[in-house]
This record gives C-alpha cells, structure tokens and sequence, in this order.
C-alpha cells in the first residue's frame, strides 16, 4: 500500500528534504500534490532518515506544510515507438509539439546501463557529414564518440544544424539512418533556429528532438540526456536503425550537476563540480556504440563550450579521457570569417585508421590526410618565422608554404553553413591546395599515389 507523506523538512534550490522515509529508493519517482496542482520528483539522495529529491517542475510556489508526497516506487519511464520520429519531447520525455502522447505496450527506464565492453562491436564503416575538415581529417565512424571542442561565441549551433540536416551513412544503410538532437539549456531563440534550420533541409521527420529551454527547471537538464539516449537506444537496438546522437550543450548539463550538488551540499572538487563528474559523464557517454548481436548503432557527438576557451578546464579534460578523440573550433579562424572554424591540429579521430580508405572511403585518403597535417604544421612553423624576418625575406619553399596554409584554410576549412560536400569533393579539394607545393615537398605520399592524383 503506497503512503502519502504531508511534511516537507526542508526546501533549498529545486530540492526537497524529507524525514522519516523508510520505504524510499534510490531513483525512484515522487509525486507531489498541492492543491489542484502536481508535480514530480527523483529521490537522488538517501542518508539514513533523510531522503532528498528533485523536484522537476522546481519548488516555487511550494511550502512545506501544504503538500502531499507520494512514493510511486518506480523510476522514470517514458513511452517510445518508432512514431517519435519528427516529434519534439521536453526534459523529462514528455511531448511539447501539441502532437499528442507516444503510446507503447512497454515504459523504458531511463537510467540504462553503459554498454558492456565485452558485448562492443568494433566500429567501421565512415558517417559523411558533409564538411571537408571533419570527413578528410577527423572522420567520424558508425558508433563513435566524438565531441566538439566550442567557446562561447563560436558557431558550434550553426556547426550542429549543419552535421543534422547533412549527415549521411554508407549508401546501403541510408534508409535505416536517423538523428536524436539534443538542445540542453538553450534560449527560446536557438530552439526555433534548430526547427527551423531542420525544416529547410527537410530533415525534420527523421529527427526527434528533446529540448530543455534555458527558462525551464534546471533539473530537467539532468534528465534529458538520458531520455534522449534511452529513445536512442530503443530506435537502434529494437528497431536496428543507426541513430546520430548529436547532443549540445553539455556544459549547461554539468552546470546543472555542479547546482544540484552544491544544493545537496556535498563536499566541491575542481572548479566547485562534483567528484564524480568524470563518472557521471562516462554513465551517459558509453551507451553509445554498437553491440556484437544487433545490426544498429549509436553514434554520439556531443557539444560543449569551453569555459574562457580553456581545454584544461574540467569538462573538455574529462570528455577528452573518455571519448575517441576531439573536434576543437579556433576563435582566430571564427574572426577571419572561415566557417565552420575547425582547428585541426588538436582535432583528431582516434577510430578513423580503421574507417577510411579503400573499401570505405578512397584508397588515397590515409595518405593524403597524413600530408595535409604535416604540411599545414610546416605552414605553422613558417608563420612564426615569418614575424620574425618578414615574408619577404622567407625563402622560396617557405612562401609556397605560406601559400599553401591561406588556400588551405580558404578553400578547404572555409566552406560556409550551407554547402555539403561528398567524401570524393572533400578529398580532391585537398590535392588541389596541395599542388601549391613541389612534388618533392609532398613526404607522406608515396611515387604512384603522388603520380595519381597530384595535379599542377
């Protein structure tokens, strides 16, 4: 028989605290009634006979002797069928595009597991975004991870918009390839700029969205990522599709985390965030991936923004450890109007030896990505020579370098929000930019492959 509790102990933040609770689980789901209105909770911490929740609607309005609590004894659950394609669901699953509720015979827990390492398939085949810089050099495989590196300021929504309504998989899987977008803390102005940039593209029916506005209850913004990948997993392993999870921003979630503890007053580690952010971030990241015994995956780019543009800082230094690599935009390429401005040198995709080349993409592209890294390292040491001595007093080879780095970022960094590119354009774009530079410069291609493509 459920019990209903009638005294709240205390209020802070969007947390509840409540005395005396013997029946309650960790996880499980409250509901609280005041008045005509009701509301519902998370128990996240259990201390003796204390018990503390979340409140996902928030706690204004609420006092502490007018409300009644119930324990339902069950975590969050949401509906999921393959009809929440094109649909748009809010922090904690539920519906916000006035199309009615997800019926289905089974409610899916949320809280899933990490995919076992042992159960892992080993992941291959290439997904064309559609941007030059990311598909040549830092190419994204069918169940990877892989983040994008941002500062506030920087057009990673415009970079977001672009990878949804282009992304692509090898052709015999198209039909069977969806996106899961994710918008955690954004402004009512950024959410329309998403429908409305997936609109345009006509996208929009083969994504689902879950957006937390930045004016809703902050501890939504804890819950949303995981519902957001529960559907993930559901369209993916149930219903063997391949699902883009493309997630922004998660430093608006770990904000969140860093209120919610700090409100539960456990004791801060670096830059006032919880000790187990790292643990926290490895429990949402690794559901994505793909399994041995079925044929979908997950594929997961999150986004974040660097706080004062500092990779050192918490939430890039931990992503970096448990993701397969990094995708990192430069301010000084954003100011010199080159977009999207992907700094490649940090930019790097630990899984795309094993994704690209012949068979996947084209026999050249290990190659040719391996050269256009050392070239443009070349131009770099130029450039810093070059403020020493002047341009003019470079010497021949250096100038063709020089060259060399302003057609690279003109012409093969630089293509705007709008246009897409297949792997075969990308990659011709950059022996075009190499034929700048003497064939005896080019020391990571080899005799046929340079007689083959280079061009002069």
């Amino acid at each position: 028989m459920l019990k209903e509790y009638l005294k709240i102990d205390k209020i802070e933040g969007p947390l509840i605290f409540l005395r005396g609770i013997k029946e309650a689980r960790y996880g499980e789901i409250i509901e609280i009634q005041t008045g005509d209105e009701r509301r519902v909770g998370k128990v996240i911490k259990i201390d003796e006979s204390l018990v503390v929740a979340q409140v996902f609607e928030g706690t204004s309005g609420l006092s502490t002797v007018n409300a009644a609590i119930r324990f339902t004894g069950e975590p969050l659950t949401i509906s999921l069928s393959r009809e929440i394609l094109g649909r748009r669901f809010g922090g904690i699953g539920n519906p916000i595009d006035g199309g009615g509720p997800i019926y289905s015979k089974t409610k899916y827990n949320i809280n899933s597991k990490p995919i076992n390492p042992v159960a892992r398939k080993y992941p291959r085949d290439y997904i064309e975004t559609g941007i030059t810089s990311i598909d040549v050099l830092s190419t994204l495989i069918r169940g990877q991870k892989l983040p994008i590196f941002s500062g506030n300021g920087l057009p990673h929504k415009e970079l977001a918009a672009q990878i949804v309504s282009q992304a692509k998989i090898a052709s015999d899987l198209n039909e069977k390839f969806a996106v899961c977008f994710v918008a955690i803390g954004v402004t009512r102005d950024d959410g329309a700029y998403f429908i409305e940039k997936f609109e345009e593209s006509g996208t929009i029916k083969n994504v689902v969205m879950f957006i937390n506005y930045a004016d809703d209850p902050v501890t939504e913004r804890l819950s949303i990522p995981k519902c957001a990948l529960t559907a993930a997993e559901f369209l993916a392993f149930e219903e063997d599709m391949n699902i883009l999870v493309v997630m922004t921003d998660m430093t608006n979630y770990c904000e969140a985390l860093r209120e919610i503890s700090s409100a539960k007053e456990e004791v801060p580690s670096r830059k006032g965030y919880p000790g187990y952010l790292y643990s926290d971030l490895a429990f949402l990241y690794e559901r994505a991936g793909m399994l041995k015994d079925r044929n979908g995956s997950i594929t997961f780019i999150p986004i974040l923004t660097m706080p004062n543009d500092d990779i050192t800082h918490p939430i890039p230094d931990l992503t970096g450890y448990i993701t397969e690599g990094q995708i990192v935009l430069s301010r000084d390429l954003a100011n010199k109007d080159i977009n999207p401005p992907i700094n490649i040198m940090p930019s790097l995709s630990r899984l795309m030896k094993d994704g690209i080349g012949e068979g996947y993409t084209r026999a050249d592209h290990p190659d040719l990505a391996n050269q256009l890294f050392s070239s443009f390292s070349k131009v770099l040491e130029v450039r810093s020579l070059a403020q020493i001595v002047g341009e003019s007093d470079l010497s021949e080879i250096d100038q063709k370098y020089m060259e060399y780095g302003k057609r690279f970022e003109a012409e093969f960094i630089n293509q705007g929000f709008t246009e897409r590119r297949d792997i075969s354009e990308s990659l011709d774009i950059g022996w075009k930019v190499l034929s700048v530079l003497p064939p005896e410069a080019l020391d990571r291609l080899d005799d046929k492959t340079i007689a083959k493509y280079y061009r002069r």
